[in-house]
């Protein structure tokens, strides 16, 4: 078994990822802890509400450029600089232009946040944090996880520095003071990142006929995303909409408790992505197969993240302080939601690989538009409440979908092989 261990890509893959993940998971603690200390339940909620909405626009900034990326790039290495370059180019443009309808918008979205935070936080978020993370899809195509774990790190601790040297300096800050000195933590992290591209692969090169030739399955990538953003984080903006800030903070608190424990099983299913994309050159029957093995290891895994975050919920005042006294309640309400994502990334990611983004798209488009009428009936009468019965039913129902989906897909496939035998 040790022998098969060493050998095996997707187990050193895996095994770099989680010591990233690993890192990142007591990084990204304390820096939250410090955080909502720092902020105080009803600040960090208007920062949760202006975050969630910026992240979700922010996916359109590289227009899906790192799944491409990965892609076109993972049969083919020598198309590496070609493609790096149409990354970067296409992320540095497409952020600008987000940035530009997130400050028009964010004022009556979120009526609370000012227009200096609005600004600072899309600039992180949709240009410099976008930038970062394409380093990390280039890293992670070439199958060196070392560096995407390097990568995917640096704004974390950049960012851990920053709140602990304000909670030192102040005890106490404003949404505005955090999102200046995150965004100066994000463009610092970007900088370093594409250094390390840059000194590890190569250089970049700019070819624009590489526009066209993937700007709409580009488009339909970031779409797809963006119904998952919408379905995970329209909660946390309609809780800012409405000013039910303190609400928030306890809520989004509990949600970033689920997010960052999730990051065991992203770790795990980004190192297999690569695979996922050799395996779809054979199509849906073979990524159903490989999913299935994979699910097979993450799924008790998610259990068991399930059940911890049940069991340590109370902690969450010891370290936070009372004020966020009932993100307890909110998170053993979320707690099961580690499992149906886990279901709903390992059939997404066969569906993705394979050519059948579109069905993908199909069906998280409608649980987005599901999660945002049940949280608009929901949130105004039952708070926190009512976003979280939204967020536990729209990820079982995503589970069960997905599943059917690549199921049916697969199955009237290998029906088309047989008959192309018999024939």
């Amino acid at each position: 078994m040790l022998k098969r261990l060493r050998s095996s890509t997707l187990a050193k893959n895996s095994s770099w990822m989680m010591a990233g993940t690993g890192t990142s998971f007591i990084v990204q603690s304390l820096y939250f802890v410090l955080l909502a200390r720092l902020l105080g339940a009803t600040e960090y909620g208007l920062l949760a509400g202006a975050t969630a909405l910026i992240q979700a626009a922010s996916i359109y900034s590289s227009l899906g450029t790192g799944f491409i990326f990965m892609r076109h790039v993972s049969p083919d290495h020598s198309r590496f600089r070609a493609y790096w370059g149409y990354l970067l180019a296409l992320t540095f443009t497409g952020g600008l232009v987000v940035v530009f309808v997130i400050v028009l918008i964010a004022h009556w979205v979120i009526r609370d946040l000012s227009l200096s935070a609005a600004i600072c936080l899309a600039l992180g978020d949709c240009l410099f944090a976008q930038i970062t993370a394409g380093a990390g899809r280039v890293f992670q195509t070439f199958e060196r996880m070392r560096y995407c774990a390097i990568s995917n790190l640096l704004v974390n601790v950049l960012r851990l520095c920053a709140a602990s040297a304000m909670f030192v300096l102040w005890r106490h800050a404003t949404v505005t003071n955090w999102a200046v000195a995150s965004v100066s933590a994000s463009f610092i992290g970007s900088i370093l990142a594409m250094l390390l591209v840059t000194a590890t692969l190569g250089r970049p090169i700019l070819s624009l006929r590489l526009l066209p030739k993937h700007f709409a399955e580009g488009f339909l990538f970031s779409s797809t995303t963006s119904t998952s953003s919408v379905y995970n984080d329209v909660d946390k903006v309609l809780l800012g909409h409405y000013r039910m800030n303190a609400a928030n903070g306890i809520y989004a608190m509990a949600y970033k408790a689920i997010d960052t424990s999730f990051m065991v099983i992203r770790s795990i299913n980004g190192a297999a992505f690569p695979r996922f994309c050799r395996e779809g050159a054979a199509g849906i029957v073979a990524t159903k197969a490989f999913a299935q093995k994979l699910l097979g290891k993450t799924v008790w895994i998610s259990l068991a993240i399930s059940v911890g975050l049940f069991c340590a919920a109370p902690l969450i005042p010891i370290f936070l302080g009372h004020g966020f006294a009932e993100s307890v309640s909110a998170l053993r309400f979320l707690a099961l939601i580690p499992v149906f994502r886990c279901c709903n990334l390992a059939a997404g990611d066969a569906l993705s690989s394979s050519g059948f983004q579109r069905y993908r798209f199909l069906y998280e488009l409608g649980a987005a538009a599901g999660n945002l009428g049940i949280n608009i009936w929901l949130i105004p009468r039952y708070s926190w409440r009512g976003a979280a019965a939204s967020s536990l039913a729209t990820d079982g129902a995503l589970a069960l979908v997905s599943w059917f989906t690549v199921s049916y897909l697969a199955s009237r496939v290998g029906k088309r092989q047989v008959s192309a035998i018999l024939t």
